[in-house]
């Protein structure tokens, strides 16, 4: 088995030639074509379709896939989910348009699912909240659903003005509840129908706002990438966290693992499955007795790699100041075109990186 190499060649010039930002006017067609690149291409089709009809639907900022017009431009939930090998199966994770992953304290690590729509009544276990993952929910303009936090999260809650549903606050009645089969504090689940009158009490913007800026674009359809082969992922966060990924090529899709074995969503019974997987290498220490972490996102830019259809190619990304949205730029620095579908983030440090592996 081919293992990919797992370095940069040289130093990438980051070119802000796109600002990634928009009026919320333009929201339900932010998911603008970007120019098919030198070594790209689409994917033949094998017989001619007719012209699809998206009367009354809108792309989602989210995957760039086609939505009813009346959600496309709803703000999105940032929910924390358990990622401990006792809590798992989680529920409603395979709501999520994007998933992030991240150390957390003591090797594990912290899910948190960016979902458009919540429909489930029963979406957790929810867990507490860490600082970065605060960060990253703002950029998205989300509502952030977690119970408790750090003084650090509480801080930057504070500080970015992000509206939120905490289960520690008055409001955790309406939207959490606990499963008594299962012990605190892996019991505390959301349901769709709590966050969305949690939402209505604590009298919060329900539209994206005006200036929000864009992490990626996406392609208008299905595009194959050169690049070395990337049919098997492993991430090691640490000697407890390695989640993989197995590429499926007969769907296009790449499917998670973690603790040896299928990564399952228990309301449906189905593996968590991913269109586009983006490995964003990240300055990650610890910062306090307790053992949490923190991450370098403000005023910094990194290195990555963008995975999709079986092939791995080579990223940057940037973010500029606090209350902007980072961007992923690609191998020229033009905000980078990812595929229609479902992304999956891993925040992953850089000082891992001998436990980084993508191969065929």
């Amino acid at each position: 088995m081919k293992k990919f190499s797992v370095r940069f060649l040289g130093t990438i010039l980051l070119v802000a030639a796109l600002t990634g930002c928009q009026k919320k006017e333009e929201s339900n067609t932010t998911a603008e074509v970007a120019p098919v690149a030198t070594g790209q291409e689409e994917l033949p089709a094998e017989t001619p379709k007719p012209e699809e009809n998206h009367e009354g639907e809108a792309q989602s900022l989210l995957t760039g896939l086609w939505i009813p017009k009346e959600e496309a431009s709803l703000r999105p939930y940032a929910v924390m989910f358990n990622n401990i090998e006792y809590a798992s199966p989680q529920s409603g994770t395979s709501e999520a348009s994007i998933l992030y992953e991240a150390l957390a304290e003591g090797g594990i690590t912290r899910l948190m699912g960016i979902i458009e729509k919540p429909s489930s009544e029963r979406i957790g276990s929810v867990r507490s909240a860490r600082h970065y993952f605060v960060s990253v929910a703002e950029e998205y303009d989300a509502i952030f659903v977690h119970y408790g936090q750090t003084k650090y999260a509480l801080s930057k809650i504070s500080e970015l003005k992000v509206n939120n549903l905490s289960g520690l606050e008055a409001i955790g009645t309406t939207v959490f509840y606990r499963d008594k089969s299962i012990k605190a504090p892996h019991n505390a689940f959301a349901s769709a129908k709590g966050i969305f009158e949690g939402t209505k009490k604590k009298d919060y913007r329900t539209e994206y706002r005006e200036d929000l800026c864009k992490h990626f674009n996406f392609y208008e359809k299905d595009t194959q990438l050169e690049g070395e082969n990337a049919n098997h992922i492993k991430l090691g966060f640490s000697s407890s966290a390695n989640p993989f990924f197995d590429y499926n090529k007969e769907e296009g899709l790449y499917y998670r693992g973690q603790f040896g074995k299928e990564h399952i969503d228990a309301n449906t019974g189905e593996p968590l499955a991913f269109k586009n997987i983006i490995v964003q290498l990240v300055e990650e220490k610890n910062i306090d007795s307790n053992g949490y972490q923190t991450i370098n996102f403000e005023n910094a830019t990194g290195k990555g790699y963008y995975i999709t259809n079986g092939k791995v190619q080579e990223i940057t990304w940037e973010k500029n100041e606090s209350g902007k949205a980072m961007r992923y730029l690609d191998t020229d620095g033009r905000l980078l075109s990812i595929n229609p579908g479902k992304t999956y983030v891993a925040l992953y440090p850089t000082y891992r990186m001998e436990n980084l592996s993508i191969s065929e």
